[in-house]
């Protein structure tokens, strides 16, 4: 049965993104809370009534600080790595919810953005994106009303949901097979107004991300109508915003490869070890990784801003996202045994964090297709007769 579970209502606040002192205590908060939700079957929703209270769920709409419509994209990447070194799993649902208005931004009707934007800001609903299926993947089969009007019956399951019944407003894809158009399809789901979607809680026994609560669901007899067809069938793969996106899920990652080497920092310090010429040593590579990571986001957002406006090669806004997510993934690779040897074995004991954060970064870096990503960044580079500075510029 669906399990909606509403995040409460608050009054608008000012957004803390650019003001430490606003934004510090929030991410403490979250990260104090962090191992309370480290278990199968939990959900962060606490951090998320946070969220909204901040008026974070909302950044990015028009108005907004973060309006996508600004060109923002370095200073959203930076929100989604503090947010991401607080806690990976409150992160990656939180991208998700980012990635959902990011859609909708693209290719909702005015009407459809004046619906779901009002689920964001009067009543602080979570979006997601949930395209990821195995078997039995969701299909869309158009049937007619007794007043002739289509609707569209589902049937199948998708994996990997993170947030699961906490998520009001899932947007997901399936196959529809319509009289008039045919194709992998968005919808978004208004849970409360359709029929019980089934919840396999018991998919979900990772390595990592347990608060993510990402289960399998069977959307099997959810009936929508034409007004919660999001874009055009096909719209969700249309580069560069498909693979482009990869930039959002690399700076939550980042934010956790930072949170390792912050606690890192304090660990030592609370141990008298800061004098020790080889954790000095480790202290020294992660801190030159973490700052290159952060120029990797930096860059990253100003030029995907910059290349959009512009209408460049889609090719070129890929290729650079796809080295941001490698470089990225790296970085978090070579922090976390470095990590490792500074605590050593009674570091990584609970109830200190390196343990939970160690699993939960381990699993958050295995996304999708990372080979396929290094080739298609060699073909770009070998197939371009730009020099090598002037590739990017």
């Amino acid at each position: 049965m669906n399990s909606i579970h509403p995040v409460p209502a608050a009054k608008r606040p000012h957004t803390p993104t650019d003001s430490p002192d606003l934004l510090n205590p929030l991410m403490d908060r979250i990260a104090q809370a962090a191992p309370v939700t480290d278990r199968e079957g939990e959900f962060p929703e606490e951090a998320f009534g946070w969220l909204a209270e901040a008026g974070l769920l909302a950044i990015t709409l028009p108005g907004h600080d973060l309006d996508f419509g600004r060109g923002q994209t370095a200073r959203l990447l930076h929100l989604l790595k503090r947010i991401g070194s607080a806690n990976l799993a409150v992160g990656r649902v939180y991208e998700g919810h980012i990635n959902a208005l990011y859609l909708i931004h693209l290719y909702a009707t005015p009407d459809q953005r004046t619906r779901w934007y009002t689920d964001v800001t009067e009543h602080k609903r979570l979006f997601s994106v949930w395209n990821t299926q195995a078997d039995h993947g969701v299909r869309l089969a158009e049937q007619k009303s007794s007043d002739r009007d289509s609707v569209y019956r589902l049937s199948g399951t998708k994996t990997f949901c993170s947030g699961a019944g906490w998520i009001q407003r899932p947007l997901i894809t399936g196959d529809l097979q319509a009289d008039s158009r045919k194709g992998w399809q968005m919808t978004i789901v208004p849970t409360e107004h359709v029929a019980p979607i089934g919840q396999d809680a018991q998919f979900w026994q990772p390595l990592g991300m347990r608060a993510s609560a990402s289960f399998k669901l069977d959307f099997t007899g959810v009936e929508l109508t034409d007004a919660d067809l999001l874009g055009q069938p096909g719209d969700y793969f249309r580069q560069p915003y498909f693979s482009g996106g990869a930039i959002r899920f690399a700076a939550v990652q980042l934010g956790g490869a930072e949170a390792l080497y912050e606690a890192t920092r304090q660990f030592l310090t609370s141990l008298n070890r800061t004098d020790d010429l080889l954790q000095q040593t480790r202290l020294a590579e992660m801190a030159y990784l973490i700052e290159s990571g952060n120029q990797w986001l930096q860059n990253a957002g100003d030029h995907t801003d910059r290349w959009l406006a512009e209408g460049a090669d889609w090719t070129k806004i890929v290729a650079y996202a796809n080295m941001t997510r490698t470089a990225i993934e790296e970085i978090c690779l070579r922090v976390m045994p470095l990590v490792e040897r500074c605590v050593g074995a009674r570091g990584l004991l609970r109830p200190l964090p390196f343990e939970r954060i160690h699993r939960d970064l381990t699993h958050y870096l295995r996304q999708p297709a990372p080979d396929a990503t290094l080739v298609d960044i060699g073909k770009y580079v070998l197939a371009n007769p730009k020099t090598a500075d002037e590739l990017w510029h």
